[in-house]
């Protein structure tokens, strides 16, 4: 009798999810998606649903056509934020979303930015708080107006506060106690940490993570990040004065490559440990050059950042429940090399 009424019910889920995918076009998609699979429905009824909501290898979503605006504190060429760039991208190629993108380095010049797509009149936006001060204002002026803001990648600590959905990105002081507790874990002694940049909040969160956990010395090195020649010139002065620096923690993928080579000018033998990842940081890792690095996932921040902006238009979700969405931190050392080749290579990690 038992088994008589499970196939029953089994048969009328399926019945119930195959006629929720006919049913599911448009905005209604994904929240039918979400419906099925809290009904039960098998693997196959799952996968029509997410075809039509537009999955990855699906046709796009036919919702209205929606514009969101990013804004970034990256500078020019920055390898980072076109990971980051590519997964929202990816995203908005999904969703049927015009995405557009804007960066500036000086906090005033990122909130004129923001301001120039709420003139636009942008369905959403999505802004990274290195420089809290500088876009508070121009964030809250977002919402106020009924844009709907969401946080990417810096300053998650501010970001409901000025009103914004979900912030996603690492918990920055989380990643800095990782890699203390790595540089433990190595058995090191003495580490220099490289700020690149002054004034990020994200940078300072990330030194003083290291500080807390790492027992052994922590020195903050501040350089001109857009100054490569002048930056290796400063952790190199700082290596030779003192050789009892057994450890570089550069915080940014491309300052791996200028520590490693102040390292070898000052003859040397710290260990090199660096914050995310691009394509130059795997090999520097497969040669072990660099010992580890801290990937905190930038495809996954711009992907999720547009996704969401979406889903809550279309459907009204929000996701994190006002806590930050976490996309790192992950340890990645010389045996992860093979698979990161694999994924720097096509622009995703």
């Amino acid at each position: 009798m038992r088994t008589v009424r499970k196939t029953r019910t089994t048969e009328r889920r399926t019945t119930e999810c195959r006629t929720a995918e006919r049913r599911a076009t448009g905005a209604v998609a994904a929240a039918v998606a979400v419906l099925a699979l809290a009904a039960g429905c098998s693997g196959s009824g799952g996968k029509g649903a997410e075809d039509k909501a537009g999955s990855p290898g699906g046709r796009p979503v036919d919702t209205p056509r929606l514009t969101i605006g990013m804004v970034s504190h990256s500078g020019e060429g920055d390898t980072f934020w076109d990971i980051v760039q590519n997964g929202a991208q990816q995203a908005a190629d999904k969703d049927n979303v015009k995405f557009l993108y804007a960066n500036a380095k000086e906090g005033g010049r990122q909130a004129e930015l923001v301001q120039s797509y709420l003139d636009q009149k942008v369905d959403g936006l999505i802004v990274t708080l290195a420089k809290p001060e500088a876009l508070a204002a121009v964030v809250r002026k977002a919402v106020a107006q009924g844009t709907p803001v969401i946080t990417v990648n810096s300053g998650g600590r501010f970001s409901a506060a000025y009103g914004a959905l979900a912030h996603i990105g690492q918990d920055e002081t989380v990643a800095g106690r990782a890699v203390g507790e790595e540089l433990n874990r190595r058995h090191l002694k003495k580490a220099l940490c490289v700020i690149h940049e002054q004034g990020n909040v994200s940078l300072e969160d990330r030194c003083a993570g290291v500080r807390a956990t790492f027992t052994g010395r922590v020195e903050d090195v501040s350089v001109d990040g857009t100054n490569a020649p002048a930056s290796q010139s400063s952790v190199q002065a700082r290596l030779q004065s003192d050789a009892d620096v057994d450890s570089v923690v550069t915080l940014g993928a491309p300052m791996a490559a200028i520590a490693g080579k102040a390292r070898d000018e000052a003859g040397s033998k710290a260990r090199i440990g660096t914050f995310d990842l691009n394509p130059s940081v795997v090999g520097l890792l497969k040669k072990k050059d660099v010992d580890f690095a801290v990937d905190q996932q930038p495809y996954l921040q711009g992907y999720e950042a547009v996704d969401l902006l979406w889903l809550y238009k279309v459907n009204g979700n929000v996701l994190g429940g006002g806590k930050p969405v976490l996309t790192g931190p992950a340890i990645v050392t010389a045996k992860d090399v093979p698979k990161l080749e694999e994924y720097t290579g096509r622009g995703t990690r």
